[in-house]
């Protein structure tokens, strides 16, 4: 198979598809793989060393021109939409349901589009969210601590104060793995952390291997009321596959919140748990409503390529690999994992979460 692998032009997004490990095994296996000229810049991986690996460096055109299947991270962007053919496989992250244009214009394409987030393995695990979660988490209690102080429109709060100050609280709503990295990184520097979920499993699960200076409560209207109020940092770390996440923080929950608190929606990939919650870039990352700061930023691990190119095609490429050796149809058939993660086929979607996120 043909493999293409373009440069991501989405905002500050410095990951790339494929490192030049993977090139080497995927050249080893017979295919051939093609890589725009500077993919790998962000991630600190030269055009030098991916040709080495056996990669052929070319020019976008011509790259989605021959390319049976094209492998990126994030979503296609509008001046790639007239470059999809009929067909060709795209295997990348998508976030359809909370993104109708998007949708719209894949559907146009009668393109294969695959989606990372939503391939899902027996155990109930999306391995290919689960690094990208990892990083999400920690970046999330990052990025919030640095709002939080008063020259970026915060509080003037230290995550985890000193000697004789309270430190921040820190809310985190849910606990899979952006939630429980998110509790990790926050109860580390010292902050009071509190996870909210509704599997009371999870939340002995978190108990159990968390510090104690984190509390979990099992989630409802009343307690995210209560908790979003005193937050300083407020987390919203839920993940439905497929579809939009539930909006659980109203607006009049907002408004509650003390001025210079900071809300980091991890959801807004999937249209944010957070009802004031809005995308935004890392070029412009963050906002105020309600004298509340949000960072509502899409793709938080593309800050981190080094890091996330790595975490995240550790996970991709045995995927990669046996959708290249036998073709979408037969890798749907033989392997239910790569099914969950079929939204879209030549024109028709057929993931059932985002058939019905677009029902309603």
């Amino acid at each position: 198979m043909i493999i293409g692998v373009p440069k991501e032009i989405k905002d500050n997004e410095f990951r790339i598809g494929v490192v030049p490990g993977g090139v080497e095994e995927l050249v080893a296996a017979g295919h051939t793989v093609l890589v725009e000229k500077g993919a790998g810049q962000g991630s600190g991986i030269s055009d030098e060393e991916l040709k080495d690996a056996g990669a052929e460096i070319t020019q976008k055109e011509s790259l989605f021109r021959r390319a049976e299947m094209i492998l990126k991270v994030k979503e296609p962007q509008p001046v790639e939409y007239p470059l999809i053919r009929k067909g060709q496989i795209l295997f990348c992250y998508f976030h359809f349901a909370a993104a109708k244009e998007l949708t719209r214009a894949i559907l146009k394409t009668k393109s294969v589009a695959i989606a990372y987030e939503t391939i899902r393995l027996a155990s109930g695990e999306h391995p290919l969210l689960t690094p990208m979660s990892e990083v999400a988490g920690k970046m999330a209690i990052q990025e919030g601590a640095k709002y939080l102080e008063r020259s970026m429109g915060g509080k003037g709060i230290l995550l985890g104060g000193v000697p004789g100050v309270r430190p921040a609280k820190v809310v985190i709503l849910g606990g899979g793995v952006v939630g429980s990295n998110a509790a990790k990184t926050a109860a580390g520097l010292g902050a009071r952390v509190t996870v909210l979920d509704v599997n009371p499993s999870r939340l002995r699960h978190l108990e159990e291997i968390l510090p104690k200076n984190v509390i979990t409560l099992v989630s409802n209207r009343r307690v995210i009321r209560e908790e979003v109020r005193d937050a300083d940092l407020l987390i919203g770390a839920i993940y439905i596959e497929g579809a939009k996440a539930p909006r659980l923080v109203t607006e009049a929950m907002v408004k509650q919140m003390k001025p210079g608190s900071v809300i980091v929606d991890v959801a807004i990939d999937q249209g944010g748990c957070v009802e004031t919650a809005k995308p935004t870039t890392h070029s412009d990352p963050v906002y105020t409503k309600h004298g509340v700061v949000h960072y509502c930023v899409t793709n938080i691990p593309g800050a981190v390529g080094m890091t996330s190119t790595y975490a995240l095609t550790n996970s991709t490429l045995p995927f990669v690999l046996e959708i290249a050796r036998h073709g979408y149809k037969e890798a749907v058939r033989k392997n239910p994992a790569i099914q969950h993660g079929l939204n879209i086929d030549h024109g028709v979607l057929v993931h059932p979460a985002v058939k019905a996120a677009f029902k309603k």
